[in-house]
Parts: C-alpha cells; structure tokens; sequence
C-alpha cells in the first residue's frame, strides 16, 4: 500500500491543502474519468471552513495525517478520515485541450481587455508604456484575466445575472496589471534575460527602468482597485501584493538549502502565484453576489489550480527545451532555487545535495543535478502532487451551474496537467 501525508495549512484567510505523497505515476490524462469521478466525490466532501479539513487523498488509503495552522510556521497534528481521490491519468488518442478554444466563451471579453490595457497603464509615461507593452505583447496566455471572465460569467448564472459588470471587467485588468507587474520584477530579482522567448524589460530598457515600471503598475492597479469602492476586494487584492513580497523573501532566503520541506515550497508557491489567482476567482464571484460559501469555493478552485500550475511549471524547468521554456532548461535549480522535483529527489540522493550545496562549483554539475532529479523520482512524485491539487480544483467547481462555463473551468484544471504528460 502506498502512503500519503496530508498537510493543511491555515493563513487566516486562507488554507493550504499540502500532499506530499511516496507515489508516482509517469501517465498522462483521462479529462472524463477525472470530471465525472470528481463529480461523484464531491457531493460526499466535508466543506469545513474551520482549522482543520481533510483533503481528498489516494482513494486506496483509507487514512491521511491531517495538519492545520494558524501561521505558517505552526503545525498540529491529528488523524481524520473522509473521502479519497486521485486523478488517473492514462494515455488516449484524445486532441489535447487548445487554449484557444478554452477560452472562446469569454473571446468577446478578453478582446475588451487587450484594448484596455495600453490606456489603462497610462499614455502619459511613454518610456514606462514602452516597457509594459514589451512584456504585455511577449505572448501570455491572459490566463488570470480570463479566469475572472468564466468565474464571473458561471457565477453570474447562479444569481440570474445576464451580463457582466464595469467591475467585473474592471478586476480583470486589475489582476492582469498586478500579474504583468510581478513578471517586470521578478525578472530583475531573477536576473532573468528572456520571458516567453523575448528579451526581458530590464534587458532592454535597464534595471531602473524595470523597477519603475513595475512600480508604476502595481500603483496604477492599486489606484483602480480602491475606486472600484469594494472594501473585500479591495482587502482581498491588496493582500496579494503584500504575498508577492513574501515569497520573494521565502524564497532569497532559502536559496540551496536542502533541508526545505515541502510545506515551505508549497507555502512560496501560494504567495508567488496562488494568491493572486484564488483573489482573482474570490473577487469575480462576490462581484456576482453570490453568497459567500460560493465565493469561498471560488477561492479555493483559484489556490488549487495555481498551486498544480506552479508545480507543473517547476517540473517543466527540468523536462523541457530551452526553446520550449524561453529560458534556459534548470534555471531554477541553477540559481538555488528547489523545487518541488528536487525536494522530492534529494529524500532519495545523498549526491543531489552533496552538489547543491557546493552551488554547482564544477563543470558539469548542474547537468548532473538535473539527471539525479529525473533518476531519482522528482518529476514523478512532483506529478502526483500537480494531479492531487488539481483534483481538488475540479471539486471546488461543483457548486457551478452545468453549462459552458463551468466546463472551461474543469479543462483549464486539465489543460494544466496535459502540459506533462
């Protein structure tokens, strides 16, 4: 029988579902058995709001170690049982998911967005709009933008709202701003010369120019934000920036440590891109008015689905090109950085820390780091754990009403997971 550890954080405002789990499974998707067997499940789940939760774990253990928290550096331990569930992932001839076509419900309104968002950021500062425009045309998906158009759009039906509100469409560019922001400065931190295959902002206008950029955007959004008059929202998307800073500082100050578990990891990972999601699908739905078990929901499909898609980025880093990646492949790894394969790793290879922790002093070493991680079961293990968080997210969605939208937002959980199969 295989075991799992189940972990549940608790910030307040928000719970972390950690799994870490001694599985793996090299499979790819099966979209329909995953939707309808989440379905099944979810009827049956606790939805306990309080200090402690069980999460849905492998359906052949009958028992998890649950942990909650108060903060992030507190857990208490206990036992509880409830419903189990995993993701199957196996190899069909099924297309894979398009982003295109995901998001065709919601085209009419990211079209909107694009035309906002260059006089949004202000006209009256061309070297700053300049710099914007370099990363807002470097070809990103506007994914967390189009999430708040399907929660909004799904949300909407539940309350018997026909059309979307200024402040909805308003959060959309709010989200995308503060998203386009933490990319400008991240890059600078990072000291990272290409995103998505282009020249990054500080490569081509300079670090100061980077910096302020970022600077302005995240102050132009936060100025947008407290006119949209929402004190929730407000307070729900203001804490994303201060999370940002946090993560920043996580993860500067554990740079090639080999002791991080992967509470911490998973931890950095809500700040740095979870957060802002699970805000963005939080603030579309109370600008729907529904009540706030819906919103809640809405909340954690938002924390689940970033936390799955940061693992699956992290897992990326070591399995694709640095074509494919638009950075060079072990970035990450290369500047100290370790990820969820690598934690995963290093519990099985005295070697793979023996090389970290010299930060990669000879000649080859970064190549052979990134080998131990893939022979020693990193990207496996890092899969369960991708595949855990997104079962989640797809339970999260059954308070939706059936219909287009609610079906986009299971095949973003999925077109996550079919980029490692």
């Amino acid at each position: 029988m295989m075991s799992m550890t189940c972990h549940n954080l608790d910030f307040g405002r928000a719970k972390l579902d950690l799994v870490a789990c001694g599985c793996s499974s090299n499979a790819s998707i099966d979209r329909y058995s995953v939707r309808n067997y989440a379905k099944s499940v979810s009827k049956s789940c606790i939805r306990d709001y309080g200090s402690r939760r069980l999460v849905c774990c492998r359906r052949e253990i009958a028992r998890c170690r649950v942990f909650s928290t108060k903060t992030p550096e507190t857990l208490l331990e206990g036992v509880a049982e409830g419903p189990t569930g995993l993701l199957k992932l196996k190899k069909d001839s099924r297309e894979p998911i398009s982003i295109t076509n995901l998001f065709e419900v919601v085209a009419d309104d990211l079209l909107t967005l694009n035309q906002n968002l260059q006089s949004i950021v202000g006209a009256e500062n061309p070297v700053l709009m300049s710099a914007a425009e370099q990363i807002f045309g470097a070809g990103g998906k506007r994914m967390r933008p189009a999430l708040v158009f399907l929660v909004s759009r799904a949300t909407a039906e539940v309350v018997g709202l026909k059309e979307l509100t200024t402040e909805h469409r308003r959060l959309a560019e709010i989200i995308e701003m503060i998203h386009t922001a933490s990319l400008i400065h991240d890059d600078v931190l990072d000291e990272s010369d290409m995103r998505r295959g282009k020249e990054t902002v500080h490569q081509v206008y300079g670090t100061r120019v980077a910096v302020l950029a970022g600077d302005f955007m995240f102050a132009q959004s936060s100025w947008y934000l407290a006119n949209l008059e929402n004190i929730e929202v407000i307070k729900l998307i203001s804490q994303v920036i201060k999370d940002f800073a946090s993560g920043e500082i996580k993860q500067a100050s554990s740079l090639f440590d080999c002791d991080v578990e992967l509470e911490e990891y998973l931890i950095k990972s809500y700040y740095k891109t979870a957060s802002l999601i699970a805000a963005s699908t939080k603030g579309a739905a109370i600008f729907s008015g529904v009540d706030s078990s819906v919103s809640m929901q809405m909340y954690d499909y938002g924390k689940n689905l970033g936390l799955s898609f940061q693992v699956v980025d992290d897992i990326l880093d070591f399995t694709q090109s640095a074509e494919q990646l638009g950075k060079p492949a072990g970035s990450d790894l290369a500047k100290g950085n370790l990820t969820a394969p690598v934690i995963f790793a290093l519990e099985q290879s005295p070697k793979l820390r023996e090389i970290i922790e010299s930060e990669f002093c000879e000649s080859g070493s970064l190549d052979e780091a990134i080998e131990l991680v893939k022979n020693f079961g990193g990207i496996e293990r890092a899969q369960e754990l991708a595949k855990e968080k997104a079962d989640l997210a797809i339970q999260n969605l059954s308070c939706l009403p059936q219909g287009s939208y609610q079906s986009a937002l299971e095949e973003m959980v999925l077109y996550n997971l079919e980029r490692i199969q």
